[in-house]
């Protein structure tokens, strides 16, 4: 039996439902993380790693793998991106998603279609609500 969810929604970030992920813009640019529900929900965190430099990723789309105890898992682009940059020290050290997820992002990019894409994803307050719907006793910090 799995662990009730006891973790933190930040706000100021937006995130996928569908495939429990974040994201931030920053600039020109999208930062994208696994949320803490997600890790939750996949289980420990052992590997990650991430597309090539330049891969052009739609929404959806798989940008990277994470490696849990029992399986290899596709991680999930919340919005559409050109990958400009995967996180190196989280593949060397990919024990910091587990601890902390909105620290240890996984990518950054230029989106493809910031407006149409980030219209699908929903705010902070949303999200728990999500989570309460999957997970009623879920206590967020």
């Amino acid at each position: 039996m799995r662990e009730i969810f006891h973790g933190t929604i930040p706000d100021g970030l937006l995130y996928d439902t569908g495939h429990d992920m974040w994201v931030r813009r920053e600039g020109d640019e999208v930062v994208i993380g696994a949320s803490s529900f997600g890790i939750h929900m996949a289980g420990e965190i052992i590997a990650f790693t991430a597309k090539p430099k330049g891969a052009e990723i739609g929404r959806g789309r798989g940008l990277g793998t994470v490696e849990c105890a029992k399986t290899v898992l596709a991680v999930h682009a919340p919005v559409g991106f050109v990958l400009t940059q995967g996180n190196d020290a989280l593949e060397e050290r990919p024990q910091r998603l587990n601890r902390d997820p909105y620290a240890a992002w996984m990518a950054r990019g230029t989106p493809l279609d910031w407006t149409t894409d980030s219209a699908l994803l929903v705010d902070a307050r949303a999200y728990r609500a999500h989570i309460l719907r999957i997970e009623p006793e879920a206590v967020f910090e």
